[in-house]
């Protein structure tokens, strides 16, 4: 929106400054922050209201958790709403990579509202069926693959033509590129539609597993957001892509102000959300947030940079499928509880332990992504 002021700059000289990504990247981040601070007390207190009794506590989870009942969820709102206008008010609202990304992440997001709403109506730790959250989740992340890969490719819209499949079938946007070298890229043709939905998805789900303790997802999240503000500044700048080797896209460059934007109402929630937590995000922010950075992710061609330098929720993702896998096959247990942040809770560490331990293994792995930049 505020965008548009550059084409006064003919007028107004100090407007020109509103045309550089990085400047409204850095306005972003206070903006959806102060959102965020306004108005979170009131939506805190009104969730609180129309929960009663908050969030249920899982009865098969850490004891020490009980004490959080009555915490209100479907904090994730407050997340939303600060990222949506941020980013509406900071980027250029003629770029469709902005709006596909938006719309995977509050599709996601009312995807994981619903969940909650269940919850908290029939007060149970579980929602709807997962092979139906999974079906929803699966369909949106391949409508947005789908456009991701024809808004980055030339071409008639028409899907009607053979064209439209024809273009999409070949080049960047139907491959996956491989960190650590120049220009190796591996072919998927249409089948990257489902390789991008399940990466999408993927990322939904493991950020969703990793929300269990007061601060632990949130973190990560903004330090993978600053990650990939980074990547999608450099990938979408021509000069910078070819000196770093990057497959140069287009217009990704904008959605540095989105992730600027996640990162700012990530700092207001975490303001509320600090232990002892007044709200939880819930579904409802971790999958939006998790299918934002998946869809960041395909967009500027590094899926595969996302499971480095989302690894913590990569491993709290595979402690939940080992843990499954071997109890059923085996009938014993690899982890004394799954996810992995409450393995470690029952080790005997404390909740601010493992989740400030956790923080530093994210930093370190978006350091390791970041280094897949320059290490070609």
């Amino acid at each position: 929106m505020l965008y548009e002021l550059v084409n006064l700059s003919d007028q107004i000289n100090a407007l020109n400054i509103f045309k550089y990504i990085t400047f409204r990247t850095g306005m972003a981040i206070p903006t959806a922050f102060l959102f965020v601070m306004m108005f979170g007390p009131a939506i805190i207190d009104l969730l609180r209201i129309k929960q009663g009794k908050g969030q249920p506590i899982r009865e098969d989870g850490p004891q020490s958790h009980y004490v959080k009942r009555g915490t209100p969820t479907m904090g994730g709102l407050m997340i939303l709403a600060g990222v949506t206008v941020s980013t509406l008010l900071w980027a250029q609202l003629a770029n469709p990579y902005v709006w596909i990304v938006l719309f995977v992440t509050l599709s996601f997001g009312a995807i994981g509202f619903y969940d909650d709403f269940l919850k908290v109506t029939k007060r149970s730790s579980s929602g709807f069926a997962g092979r139906t959250r999974l079906a929803l989740e699966i369909s949106v992340a391949a409508f947005a693959t789908l456009l991701l890969m024809r808004v980055s490719s030339p071409g008639p819209w028409n899907p009607f033509e053979m064209a439209f499949w024809d273009t999409l079938s070949t080049g960047l946007s139907s491959s996956l590129s491989v960190p650590f070298f120049k220009s190796v890229l591996i072919p998927f043709g249409l089948f990257f539609i489902f390789v991008g939905a399940l990466i999408i998805a993927g990322a939904g789900n493991a950020v969703n597993l990793t929300d269990g303790l007061d601060g632990l997802a949130i973190v990560p999240v903004m330090i993978a957001a600053a990650t990939f503000g980074l990547i999608s500044y450099v990938v979408g700048n021509v000069n910078f892509a070819d000196y770093l080797k990057l497959h140069y896209v287009a217009g990704t460059g904008e959605l540095s102000v989105l992730c600027g934007a996640l990162i700012g109402a990530g700092l207001g929630f975490l303001w509320f959300n600090a232990p002892p937590a007044m709200i939880f995000m819930g579904d409802t922010g971790s999958l939006a947030l998790g299918g934002c950075l998946g869809a960041i992710a395909v967009a500027t061609k590094h899926e595969i940079v996302l499971a480095i330098v989302g690894g913590l929720f990569v491993l709290e993702t595979l402690s939940v499928i080992i843990q499954v896998v071997s109890y059923k096959w085996t009938g014993k247990r690899v982890f004394r509880m799954a996810p992995l942040h409450h393995h470690y809770e029952q080790k005997g560490w404390k909740e601010s332990t493992v989740v400030i331990r956790f923080w530093i293994i994210a930093v370190l792995l978006a350091l390791a992504g970041l280094a897949t930049l320059k290490l070609r």
